[in-house]
């Protein structure tokens, strides 16, 4: 794709341009009943269970993450408190972003307009977004779309919003199974994986990989 058929860079949110701390939470408010030999597969079934979650007819995030939890817990044979998934469900909007983000956002934002389509809630996302310090074209969640990523439904929303089609868009997330998978379904042409670490790579599914977003500019040929 050249950078003249990009109408709008689109980006997931969590994970790919603010720290997502699910993780790090989940070690600590469940340390008291998981070993720590054990916590790197709990957290593992957490996160499966999430996705699991936001595959039926969309629910408020809140009860993703207690459901989620409880499910896991229910797994592993150990009491579910369901102030812990309260605790994360109100931390989200205080996370900022990764070290890399802001600069290039703004200096991308001045060429192309920028979009987020996230699976946060009304109430969560602008405090992330905020603290992001680059402006965006739009914002969009699953809320209003009444449905979560990877659902394509939650992607048509935003192509309806938008006024554009799949080929107009250029989609950036550090998510495979969430993103990257149904922009190619998609045929979105232009799919870039920011690895984080949080998946493995799967190159069938990006048409470029990347490790930070000051990246992302030489890889749009802006």
């Amino acid at each position: 794709m050249s950078p003249s058929a990009i109408k709008f860079i689109t980006f997931d949110c969590y994970g790919t341009l603010t720290h997502f701390q699910i993780s790090g939470m989940t070690r600590s408010l469940l340390a008291d009943r998981i070993n720590s030999s054990e916590m790197d597969a709990f957290v593992t079934d957490f996160a499966a269970y999430r996705r699991d979650e936001v595959l039926g007819p969309w629910k408020p995030y809140r009860d993703v993450l207690q459901t989620a939890l409880a499910r896991t817990c229910n797994l592993w044979g150990i009491a579910h408190r369901p102030q812990d998934g309260e605790a994360m469900y109100q931390a989200v909007p205080t996370w900022g972003p990764h070290p890399d983000v802001a600069e290039p956002l703004v200096q991308l934002a001045r060429k192309i307009p920028l979009v987020i389509l996230s699976n946060a809630a009304n109430d969560q996302i602008m405090h992330n977004v905020e603290k992001l310090k680059a402006p965006f074209h739009a914002v969009y969640t699953a809320e209003q779309a009444g449905a979560y990523k990877p659902r394509l439904a939650a992607f048509d929303h935003m192509f309806d919003e938008l006024g554009c089609s799949p080929a107009d868009v250029a989609h950036v997330s550090a998510s495979m199974r969430y993103d990257l998978i149904s922009a190619h379904d998609l045929r979105i042409p232009t799919r870039i994986y920011v690895n984080r670490g949080y998946e493995p790579s799967a190159p069938y599914y990006s048409t470029a990989e990347i490790s930070g977003i000051g990246e992302l500019a030489g890889v749009l040929g802006l």
